[in-house]
């Protein structure tokens, strides 16, 4: 990792911090999510990521509660490239998810109290975030819920290799047109 001491050794983790997410309770969820990705894309699969959920140790699969969830995340990113990218087809899939060991962020005061500054929540700054997820996956959680910072909903991000075998499953797929998306009011 970028802020890992030189020769690779990785920096201990939070004691405080574990103790705090060891605190919270492991809940099921199973229900219906979104997620956009690219048409020839496997959208069970995550990878891993330097994002606001993953410091790139482990793999994730970022999914939203919300539909239009789902879209407007794959927005926020494509709109940091200098040149939106229109040509590229994406589809939003509703896939179904069942997990055990859940950790729910979903409350801003959750979040406050694992020293996320809640108030710079859609701001890039994902140091803190990520050392939760990091912490959260070290103490076997097989995902995290957490309000989304683009939209108003709340994100379910799966840790890959803590997830039961046929935990993700497609439901329905159907194009998006981000550039569309983007330009309706009524969203």
């Amino acid at each position: 990792m970028a802020d890992d001491p030189p020769g690779g050794m990785r920096r201990a983790r939070d004691l405080a911090l574990l103790d705090a997410i060891d605190a919270f309770p492991r809940e099921a969820f199973e229900g219906r999510v979104w997620r956009v990705v690219r048409e020839e894309r496997d959208p069970t699969l995550g990878g891993p990521s330097r994002s606001r959920w993953c410091d790139g140790s482990f793999d994730v699969l970022y999914t939203s509660l919300a539909r239009d969830g789902a879209i407007a995340e794959i927005d926020a990113l494509l709109s940091l490239q200098p040149v939106f990218p229109s040509k590229i087809r994406w589809l939003v899939h509703t896939l179904r998810v069942v997990t055990a060991r859940t950790l729910r962020l979903a409350d801003p005061s959750a979040l406050a109290r694992l020293g996320v500054v809640t108030e710079r929540w859609a701001d890039r700054d994902y140091l803190r975030s990520q050392a939760i997820a990091e912490a959260a996956f070290f103490l076997g959680f097989d995902g995290l819920i957490a309000p989304s910072a683009r939209w108003p909903c709340d994100t379910l991000v799966l840790f890959d290799e803590q997830m039961a075998p046929g935990a993700v499953t497609v439901v329905a797929s159907e194009p998006v047109d981000l550039v569309a998306w983007r330009r309706d009011p009524d969203r």
